[in-house]
């Protein structure tokens, strides 16, 4: 507005189509780090406290991430009702493994992040996130590639959860968006495992990535649900798709995950319990249409290609 004190000395600004930008005012710049597979910044932000940017985009922030993490762990582990094996990959923050932790059935948690420089920056300037999730003997964290892991690994689990940074074609995660990695994905679940995975922004221009993502895990997945929540400091509803090779409802009744979670977790949260569930796979009819009409799939050869980075400059 007219006369507004503009108090930030940086700028995060982040080009989400060719028409449209995101800018987050940042006052401080408490890490950046060049690594061999990415740029990290972790910024103290006016709004919304500190925050993780990886390849100039925008990925969780100290205030909101509760609605990120709890939307992308809660739902898969619900639907199961009962899980002990999880994998994480990704979740470079420490936030995936928290929420996974309250799981009290829970005996074992890995997680596979492929950048071991921004997991430890996370784990030194981050703990408002982790809150000391990474030390909880459940947990092994392997600084490897995720694809790497899972075609080697022997195990089964009763859920894969995908907190991976977007499929940019420079980075290191876009192999991880194709049919080629959920086929892995389905051949390492228990046969009632459920897989997560976090499907990008619900903006208009960029509908047709949520689509072709849950076309592409469609392929693989006889059974997949789209999910979305709103995550305040992205400013607009980011999208999931929960799959399985069993059949789960679309549905679910609020009282029964309720009561799930009354039994099975610590509790704690602040933004999931039935209702929720039940709203965040209530998605709305043009998405759902835009998913039915959708032909394309992801492979290896032809990998989803978001549009834009980011970039932090100092206010002139």
């Amino acid at each position: 507005m007219a006369g507004a004190d503009i108090q930030a000395d940086m700028w995060l600004t982040e080009v989400i189509t060719p028409w449209d930008m995101y800018m987050h005012g940042a006052t401080k710049v408490l890490a950046y780090r060049k690594t061999q597979f990415q740029d990290m910044y972790i910024i103290e932000s006016g709004s919304f406290g500190k925050a993780l940017m990886l390849d100039g985009k925008w990925q969780s922030s100290e205030k909101d991430e509760f609605l990120y993490h709890e939307g992308l762990v809660h739902p898969p582990l619900i639907v199961h009702g009962d899980p002990k094996k999880v994998l994480i990959l990704g979740g470079a923050e420490g936030a995936t493994i928290r929420e996974v932790l309250r799981w009290q059935g829970v005996e074992r948690i890995v997680m596979v992040d492929i950048d071991g420089e921004v997991v430890e920056a996370c784990k030194e300037l981050l703990p408002e996130m982790h809150q000391g999730a990474f030390e909880d003997p459940r947990v092994e964290v392997i600084i490897d590639d995720a694809q790497k892991y899972i075609d080697t690994t022997t195990e089964k689990w009763d859920a894969v959860i995908s907190d991976l940074s977007d499929p940019i074609e420079s980075g290191p995660a876009f192999a991880l968006f194709t049919q080629e990695h959920y086929q892995q994905v389905s051949r390492i679940l228990t046969p009632n495992g459920m897989f997560m995975l976090h499907s990008g922004p619900l903006f208009w221009t960029e509908l047709y990535m949520h689509a072709r993502l849950a076309n592409t895990v469609k392929s693989v997945f006889p059974y997949a649900q789209s999910a979305m929540c709103y995550a305040t400091s992205y400013g607009l509803p980011l999208s999931y798709i929960i799959a399985s090779n069993q059949e789960f409802s679309a549905t679910p009744d609020p009282e029964e995950s309720d009561r799930i979670l009354a039994e099975k977790t610590t509790g704690g949260f602040r933004m999931m319990d039935g209702r929720t569930l039940l709203g965040m796979l209530q998605v709305p009819l043009h998405i759902r249409k835009l998913v039915e009409a959708e032909t394309e799939v992801y492979t290896l050869k032809s990998p989803p290609t978001p549009f834009g980075r980011g970039s932090m400059e100092a206010e002139r």
